[in-house]
């Protein structure tokens, strides 16, 4: 079959054009978005949690109609700032007295899963003022997670879903293209790790990090319907040499490009990052390199 468009994966054909066409002929007053949901409802697209996939259906819908296969009804609302201008999240005072000691002597740490929640604004603020990167809205699926030792915050965590294309880690986990289009969902990139600055606490990172591993894909089965097999970060070389993640045992995959994600250039415009991963399952090759049938 004839296709006219490939978009993330998925191949566009003659007949899904012509039935996109009829479908926006057939209903003259829906917005985009409308449109979106009714595709999805059509293809039966959805992610695992039962979810359309409506923003994905909607860039695809958006990139035919920029190539001219089908003609999109106006938006029906633009923002008055550029969608790149991205606002900071309001800041949460917080307790800043020192803490300090060992493990032991901190008492029990509290990891929490605050996506959804009223507490996700403070790791949203707290990633915002003490992270060098700041704060930055994510895209897709996500989690974040707050840090307490006796009710005061001390670290966040943040999730997001995984770069599609990343060379060190396809290799070590030894992905042929479909098999990282079906399985990509089951990687988890940590984009955020912060512990505060008026923490000093001796094997903090490393512990935290155990931590997670063992907890992170419970807490992303029960809002996103499936578990996570692997995880990802990044470190910048001229920050860190990534020792807490040595220490909890990461494995070292190779250093970026240095290109990023939207690069035409060819040419490094950013400094390189080491490229840390967890399995946290065993066998995580032989799942993520099953291909859908």
């Amino acid at each position: 079959m004839e296709s006219v468009l490939r978009y993330r994966g998925r191949e566009v054909s003659v007949d899904d054009v012509i039935f996109l066409r009829e479908l926006i002929e057939s209903h003259p007053e829906a917005s985009r978005r409308a449109l979106s949901l009714l595709v999805c409802e059509a293809w039966e697209w959805k992610q695992p949690n039962g979810t359309p996939c409506d923003a994905v259906c909607r860039g695809l819908m958006l990139a035919l109609h920029r190539a001219n296969h089908i003609v999109l009804p106006p938006p029906r609302w633009r923002g008055r700032r550029s969608a790149s201008i991205r606002h900071a999240p309001p800041l949460v005072e917080v307790d800043k007295a020192p803490i300090e000691g060992t493990l032991t002597e901190i008492g029990p740490i509290e990891l929490r899963q605050v996506r959804r929640t009223s507490a996700e604004r403070l790791v949203n603020s707290l990633v915002q003022e003490h992270h060098y990167l700041g704060y930055t809205t994510p895209v897709g699926e996500h989690l974040k997670y707050l840090v307490l030792a006796k009710g005061r915050p001390i670290g966040c965590f943040c999730w997001s879903s995984a770069p599609r294309h990343l060379g060190a880690r396809d290799r070590f986990i030894g992905w042929s293209p479909r098999a990282r289009r079906s399985n990509i969902r089951y990687v988890a990139y940590q984009t955020r790790f912060l512990i505060l600055p008026w923490v000093r606490i001796r094997h903090l990172a490393s512990h935290l990090l155990g931590r997670m591993s063992r907890q992170l894909s419970a807490d992303w089965e029960a809002v996103y319907a499936h578990p996570i097999y692997f995880t990802e970060t990044f470190v910048d070389t001229e920050r860190n040499r990534g020792t807490c993640y040595l220490a909890a045992n990461w494995t070292h995959l190779g250093l970026t490009t240095g290109r990023g994600k939207a690069d035409l250039t060819m040419k490094p415009n950013r400094s390189l990052k080491h490229v840390f991963g967890y399995p946290l399952v065993r066998g995580f090759r032989h799942r993520l390199c099953a291909e859908a049938p």
